[in-house]
């Protein structure tokens, strides 16, 4: 008799075949050396009886278990259990030890500092302060699903299900080109045209390909934590100069590099990031200027050039760069929803051709039926039309934002109006710090976050960056009062 019958379970709903669930259940057996090696086990037709299954499946069990390398079958004897099989070694615990192997690795492997961590725990009863992102609920759902599903009907798709270019989808490529060259003035080809998974993916390839050990890059004295984390991790050095009303300080780059050189400078030429003030005309030409003169390149963060509130939006560096030094970085991630991870890298042909190399190893290619929803999506006119759509609601939901921080605590906070862009730049004041406010704010459900990513160069400004775009007016007002309440309480 099969000394284990009783413990036998089977799962006659699931969609898993019987012979199947039976032979998984075998096998942990003998993994576990409950059936040590060279047992013999029980003949189908004596098992089946036992198991109250059909012989059919206990013969199915034997031949799947035969295949894996379970067990031998010897003639006129019967199957057994491999006699060859190595002991599985486990290591003896403490009754207190427990190993949790899917918090626990069974080796050593390198973990890097650099990298921040990023939490996706969010607790559904807190208000959660933001960097400045969309609302996805006005993401025009119906309309990209519409447009995907029409597209995946067509008989041609099939060409696009298999390995395709690592650049990304010829005709994505092809439409954003006219669409950028329209609507911000660039000069570009297809060939200029590198399709990615998002910004960072482009801040992350760019500073491979130009980045060394010591090698220097140029960042604002407050900037985007990510890309000087990506800059880091090529262990680069970051050169720090100031931000002002006019942007980054041009003329401490250009002492910069008469002093040493510069591989690279990276700005958020549109809404610095974190300040979201504009740079300059005067500065933009500078850098230009300096970037020929030096050859550096320019590593231009257009993250959200479609969101502009009080004039049209100022064009790139990109379009005004003549000589091949500026590598151009967007998506549409901000402006539809982060889950369309569709971004782009514009630069010379040289640098995009040995960026697709590059893409080509740490993902093969995009999602190509997404990628031809979006050109679709683009070349309709469908993107327009949501980016008018949303950018009166974001004006209104700025406006509101901003009057309430003001009239409620506006003896706490000294911020601008931003003229673009999805959030406010606020420094607190200077008899307050944001650890004091953070941790009473938990009391009344509001989290800040880590208020210290603004401040790499340790300036002590006292500022950070508060995102209003991704609440509706209800949610504003109440995210002002929590806050509000949490000030109050530490007074």
């Amino acid at each position: 008799m099969f000394p284990y019958k009783t413990s036998i379970q089977f799962d006659r709903k699931s969609s898993q075949a019987l012979y199947l669930q039976l032979s998984n259940q075998i096998i942990q057996y003998i993994k576990n050396q409950t059936l040590a090696p060279n047992t013999k086990l029980p003949g189908s037709r004596i098992l089946a009886e036992q198991l109250n299954v059909h012989r059919k499946t206990i013969v199915a069990c034997y031949e799947e278990l035969l295949l894996q390398g379970w067990v031998e079958s010897i003639p006129k004897k019967g199957t057994f259990v491999l006699g060859s099989l190595p002991i599985l070694h486990r290591q003896k615990l403490k009754d207190s030890a427990i190993f949790d192997l899917k918090e626990n690795a069974g080796f050593c492997f390198y973990k890097n500092s650099i990298l921040p961590e990023k939490s996706t725990k969010r607790n559904p009863d807190f208000m959660c302060f933001n960097d400045g992102i969309s609302d996805s609920r006005l993401t025009p759902i119906d309309e990209i699903a519409r447009t995907y599903r029409r597209i995946s009907a067509k008989k041609m798709i099939v060409e696009h299900l298999s390995y395709v270019s690592t650049y990304g989808n010829q005709t994505l490529r092809e439409v954003l080109t006219d669409y950028l060259n329209a609507t911000r003035g660039l000069h570009t080809t297809k060939e200029n045209v590198l399709i990615t998974r998002g910004s960072q993916m482009g801040i992350w390839l760019s500073s491979q390909l130009l980045l060394k050990k010591d090698d220097v890059i140029v960042v604002g004295n407050t900037n985007y934590e990510s890309a000087d984390s990506t800059f880091r991790y090529q262990e680069a050095k970051i050169e720090r100069v100031p931000v002002d009303e006019d942007g980054i300080v041009t003329s401490d780059i250009e002492m910069l590099c008469k002093r040493k050189k510069i591989k690279a400078v990276y700005v958020t030429s549109h809404h610095h990031h974190p300040t979201t003030v504009t740079l300059s005309a005067k500065r933009r030409i500078h850098l230009l200027n300096l970037s020929r003169k030096y050859n550096f390149a320019i590593i231009e963060d257009d993250y959200d050039y479609d969101f502009n509130y009080n004039h049209a939006p100022i064009l790139p560096l990109a379009s005004h760069d003549l000589h091949g030094n500026v590598i151009y970085i967007g998506s549409v991630c901000k402006t539809v929803a982060p889950v369309y991870r569709i971004g782009y890298l514009i630069a010379s042909k040289a640098f995009v051709d040995e960026a697709s190399k590059l893409r080509g190893f740490m993902d093969r290619q995009g999602d190509a039926l997404l990628e031809l929803t979006f050109a679709s999506f683009i070349k309709s006119g469908d993107l327009d039309r949501h980016i008018r759509k949303v950018m009166k609601i974001y004006k209104q939901r700025r406006d509101l934002f901003c009057k309430l921080l003001k009239d409620e605590l506006g003896g706490f906070f000294q911020f601008e109006t931003p003229k673009g862009g999805m959030a406010v730049w606020t420094k607190l004041n200077s008899n307050y710090s944001w650890a004091a406010i953070s941790e009473a704010a938990r009391k009344y459900r509001l989290e800040i976050g880590d208020w210290r990513r603004y401040d790499a160069a340790k300036l002590g400004h006292n500022s950070i960056r508060i995102g209003f775009a991704s609440y509706n007016e209800e949610e504003i007002y109440e995210l002002i009062n929590r806050l509000k309440n949490a000030i109050n309480s530490i007074l």
